[in-house]
């Protein structure tokens, strides 16, 4: 995608609900194989919801609903999560729209990366990697 104008900033607009899961099902289609597979056979789906719940932020704690970009909620792989279970819930990675927007217009990265990231932090918790492990790796593919 190239560059927008000064009339085509004038113009835009914030993506929709619909644009933005347009944008995460792309970042997700960019993802290596082995993420996609192993997201397919434990029925990940993502969603996108313009904030976390209330009920959601009281549990982790968070301050303001701007506090999290995304959250995996479900059965990680390592708790046995590997497949779909019957009558269970699916595993499912949430995007809040918002404050990615929020997090984009404060940052000098191309919306569509940043949407791409929080996709894979969140796809690393369904793989079982902590926070730590994941700022871990992010510092060592940095280096």
């Amino acid at each position: 995608m190239g560059e927008l104008s000064h009339q085509d900033w004038a113009s835009a607009r914030a993506p929709d609900l619909e644009a933005f899961q347009a944008i995460a099902d792309r970042a997700f289609a960019e993802l290596p194989e082995i993420f996609r597979e192993a997201c397919r056979k434990a029925g990940v789906v993502s969603r996108i919801a313009d904030f976390p719940d209330e009920e959601t932020l009281d549990a982790l704690g968070a301050e303001s609903e701007f506090d999290l970009l995304g959250l995996f909620h479900g059965v990680g792989l390592p708790q046995g999560g590997a497949t779909p279970q019957t009558g269970a819930a699916p595993n499912l990675i949430w995007l809040y729209r918002r404050p990615i927007l929020d997090y984009w217009a404060e940052h000098d990265e191309a919306l569509g990366d940043v949407i791409a990231h929080v996709l894979i932090h969140e796809i690393g918790h369904h793989l079982g990697f902590s926070d730590e492990d994941m700022e871990a790796m992010e510092a060592a593919a940095g280096d």
